[in-house]
């Protein structure tokens, strides 16, 4: 998974797309969590964190 980050993170960078890294997150997520499930309630709070910052990014009020 490392290896396909770093892609994805190399590509958003070479296309201006804002990068916002939590990897004790993102790793969390990846063991738990698979595509198209529910989020875990337990990580509610840090996902709402992250969105909540790329909202601010894109000038968007909560």
């Amino acid at each position: 998974a490392g290896v396909i980050a770093e892609n994805i993170k190399k590509v958003a960078r070479q296309h201006q797309v804002p990068v916002v890294e939590n990897k004790p997150l993102a790793r969390l997520m990846f063991k738990l969590v698979k595509v198209n499930e529910t989020i875990p309630a337990d990580l509610y709070q840090s996902v709402a964190e992250v969105l909540a910052y790329v909202y601010r990014l894109k000038g968007k009020k909560l």
